[in-house]
C-alpha cells in the first residue's frame, strides 16, 4: 500500500468521491451493496463513485448520492483536505485492468430532508441501484462492515468526521 492521503489522486488511481452523510442525530448513511458477489459480511458502504472528466469532486459527491440513494437535501459540513488512496486486490485489479486502485476525496453531508426522499432500490434518474437496502449506522461501526481492501480509509474517515457523529 502507498502513503494513505496524498495532494493529488495520482497514476494509476481512479479518482472517485466518498459521502459520509449524517442524520440529524450523528448517524452515517450505509447502503448495502446490491452487486451479486460481495462478501455478505463486507457488503455495506457509503455513497461512492467516479470524478467524470474535469468534474469538480464537490460536484461529483453531491451527483454521486442523488444518482445512490435519490438525496438532494444535503448541506456541506467538512471534506477531507486530499485523496485517500487504496489498492484493489489482484483478481479485482486484473478484472478492472486501467487502475491499480482508487483515489478518494471524502466529503461530510448533512441530511436535511425526509427519509422518503430516499430511495436505494430504484434510485433517481433511472441510474442502476448500487444498494438493495440502506440504514443509519455510527460511524464508528463503519470500518468492520466494508470490504477489507477499504478498511484503512474508513478508519481515516471515521477519524477525520467524528465531530459529526453522534
Amino acid at each position: 500500500m502507498t502513503t494513505l492521503l496524498r495532494r493529488e489522486p495520482g497514476k494509476g488511481y481512479r479518482p472517485c468521491v466518498g459521502v459520509a452523510l449524517f442524520s440529524r442525530d450523528g448517524h452515517v448513511f450505509l447502503g448495502k451493496r446490491a452487486t451479486k458477489g460481495v462478501v455478505p459480511a463486507y457488503s455495506w458502504q457509503m455513497p461512492q463513485g467516479g470524478v467524470d472528466g474535469d468534474e469538480a469532486p464537490e460536484d461529483a459527491a453531491l451527483r454521486e448520492l442523488y444518482e445512490e440513494t435519490s438525496i438532494k437535501s444535503a448541506s456541506h459540513l467538512a471534506a477531507i483536505d486530499g485523496w485517500l488512496h487504496y489498492d484493489l486486490p489482484p483478481e479485482i485489479a486484473a478484472w478492472r485492468g486501467r487502475y491499480r486502485g482508487q483515489a478518494q476525496r471524502w466529503f461530510a453531508l448533512r441530511f436535511e430532508g425526509d427519509e422518503s426522499e430516499i430511495n436505494v432500490k430504484r434510485p433517481a434518474g433511472g441510474h442502476p441501484a448500487e444498494f438493495s437496502t440502506w440504514e443509519w449506522a455510527t460511524l464508528e461501526r463503519t470500518p468492520e462492515l466494508v470490504v477489507p481492501f477499504k478498511r484503512e480509509v474508513y478508519e481515516y474517515v471515521v477519524d477525520a468526521f467524528k465531530p459529526y457523529a453522534a
